[in-house]
């Protein structure tokens, strides 16, 4: 179905694009070459009410539903994918996952700022032998008296470096697999918390991505997010909510692409008229542009799903998996439509092939998510 937008919906959507484009975008090919950490734009998204979109006003939020924010979310994507990625898990797993399973004292003392953007939060669940299996984690935190004292490396941490504020996932029962799992929230300068060197990467490159180490640290009793045994449920349900930020950033970027393509094509001549002429070209804008649609109702649809209380689960991944190997399509064909040119740096659609190639991997691969929906069918779980 085709979804008619709120008004509040509609004017969030509207301002973000404005402001990404006039704000965003016209240092995002300049922060990719120098991996700058885009802490100047999220102070603007902060003093905007985006980085406590979902958190009620009560905790300092914008209290926005979860399609205004896909829609916030993906026009930031379209200037900036590596200031998106740091957006989202922000609002998406941290903040959700505090104000889910938090206390008071845990929302009074870290849900506040990061609903306004006075900390930036991280997540960090990966491990160098824990992927796609997190039961496989082997980062220990063992009681010792009012504390936890926590041990283990954790990689693949976006804004690792940046971040103020770590929910961090260990054993607490090495003989439990997923269900002795629990997480900790980890405040920056907590001795024996140290981040890692940044990690080169294809894409995304002014997110920073770092490993967290944790040596005999000490985290207070009072920061267990949840009881003893629910790190894996407080990390699968955020990641239900970051995949369809994943689907969002995946429309934001294609969208880019496609914009860019078009204007390419109008104004690149051969053979004596603009590219845009030539069927062959004309094919290729229209499954762009089809696709991406497509991705765009997936995530709506999700949202909403999520705003009506429902479970969302297969619909999140399902939105994840597609609007992700979607934009890996529609960058690919953008560049295609370029030429020579879209193989170099003066043309965004180079890096919006680069930052797209990681949607399809991070926070469930699409093997993974292949793995959810197909459960929940021959589950007999209604999907549809």
């Amino acid at each position: 179905m085709v979804f008619k937008l709120t008004d509040e919906q509609i004017m969030i959507h509207s301002m973000v694009r404005d402001f990404s484009r006039e704000v965003i975008l016209p240092t995002a090919m300049e922060r990719d070459k120098t991996r700058e950490f885009p802490a100047d734009n999220l102070k603007r998204l902060a003093d905007l009410g985006l980085m406590g979109m979902m958190v009620p006003p009560e905790y300092d939020g914008s209290g926005a539903d979860a399609v205004a924010y896909v829609l916030a979310l993906s026009e930031v994507a379209y200037a900036c994918a590596a200031t998106a990625v740091v957006m989202s898990v922000h609002n998406s797993i941290v903040c959700e996952s505090i104000l889910h399973y938090g206390t008071e004292t845990q929302k009074e003392k870290y849900l506040k700022p990061l609903a306004r953007g006075e900390f930036i939060g991280a997540f960090a669940l990966t491990e160098p032998l824990a992927g796609s299996d997190p039961s496989r984690q082997l980062t220990s935190a063992k009681k010792d008296g009012d504390h936890y004292v926590l041990n283990g490396t954790k990689r693949f941490i976006t804004t690792g470096k940046n971040a103020d504020v770590v929910i961090v996932t260990a054993k607490t029962d090495p003989s439990g697999r997923h269900k002795g799992i629990s997480a900790f929230i980890v405040k920056k300068g907590t001795p024996g918390f140290s981040s890692g060197p940044l990690e080169e990467k294809m894409g995304l490159c002014a997110s920073d991505t770092t490993d967290l180490v944790f040596e005999d640290c000490r985290v207070p009793a009072e920061n267990r997010l949840g009881e003893e045994g629910m790190g894996f449920t407080i990390a699968m349900t955020a990641l239900d909510s970051g995949r369809i930020g994943i689907a969002a950033q995946s429309v934001g970027v294609a969208r880019a692409a496609l914009d860019a393509s078009v204007k390419y094509a109008k104004e690149r001549e051969q053979f004596g008229q603009p590219i845009s002429k030539f069927q062959g070209i004309r094919w290729m804008i229209a499954d762009m542009a089809t696709e991406i649609e497509a991705a765009r109702q997936l995530m709506l649809s999700a949202a909403a799903m999520k705003d009506r209380k429902e479970n969302f689960t297969t619909q999140a991944s399902m939105a994840k998996l597609f609007a992700s190997e979607m934009v890996n399509r529609v960058t690919a064909k953008a560049l295609q439509i370029h030429g020579g040119y879209g193989f170099i740096k003066e043309y965004p659609v180079e890096r919006f092939y680069r930052d797209a190639r990681v949607f399809t991997i991070y926070e469930g691969t699409s093997e993974i998510q292949r793995v959810v929906i197909s459960n929940h069918i021959l589950q007999d779980k209604r999907v549809l």
